[in-house]
């Protein structure tokens, strides 16, 4: 998966999910989903936050638990890979069409 690729959480506590992702982390084989799997960060007293505060932000998923939704069929769907002229692209395995960058 990329960076802006729309996915959908097919396992855990956000199930059934959409959500694009903002970061992928290659070496920890995580996803960070926008609007997915939100935690509370408690930030200390600073000049930004003179009175502390909760903030809720996103953390990271593990990669198997996301899968990549064609903008196509609009379906979770596995991929293969097809030269296109001259080009390696990503093809949808449901409806064979090449999945174009977002």
């Amino acid at each position: 998966m990329r960076k802006n690729d729309l996915v959908k959480i097919i396992a855990g506590e956000d199930k059934g999910k959409e959500g694009k992702v903002i970061k992928v982390l290659r070496q920890e084989h995580r996803l960070l989903v926008q609007g997915i799997n939100l935690v509370w960060k408690h930030m200390k007293r600073s000049t930004q936050y003179p009175h502390g505060a909760r903030i809720q932000k996103e953390a990271s998923i593990d990669a198997a638990k996301a899968m990549l939704v064609c903008i196509n069929c609009r379906k979770p769907t596995r991929v293969n890979y097809q030269i296109i002229a001259g080009d390696k692209k990503r093809v949808c395995k449901k409806c064979k069409q090449p999945i174009s960058e977002q």
